[in-house]
């Protein structure tokens, strides 16, 4: 089966080969890549699109309560329905780890054109 409408791009982290060029990821890889992507930016960080990324760093300074935990889902939630069209969210989960510096993101996905699944774990730290 042929996958390449799933994208293929630069990898993320940009990293070098062992030939001194840019390695690539495509397919699967390419769409967990723009996930992380989408998690890590904040709004605003993107000159040409302050809109871009979602709201998670803005809980940075928040405790870890529930109320945190029930925002950082929303925020992920938003933000990925938004931005990577690719996928279907089926479920994101936000636990407190039992530590006071740590949220633990999980986010269920499916692969729109291929109906594969996936799952993505993503911990976000809490400033103290």
């Amino acid at each position: 089966m042929n996958t390449d409408f799933l994208g293929k791009g630069f990898a993320f982290p940009l990293q070098t080969n062992q030939r001194g060029g840019i390695n690539v990821s495509k397919q699967e890889q390419k769409i967990r890549e723009s996930i992380l992507i989408i998690l890590g930016t904040q709004y605003n960080e993107r000159v040409m699109r302050p809109d871009f990324g979602c709201n998670l760093k803005s809980l940075v300074f928040a405790p870890n309560n529930a109320a945190t935990a029930n925002l950082a889902r929303h925020y992920v939630e938003e933000g990925l329905t938004k931005w990577e069209p690719r996928i279907a969210l089926d479920e994101v989960i936000v636990e407190n780890d039992n530590s006071e510096e740590r949220l633990i993101i999980q986010v269920y996905y499916r692969i729109k054109s291929t109906n594969e699944p996936g799952n993505l774990v993503y911990p976000f730290y809490l400033e103290r």
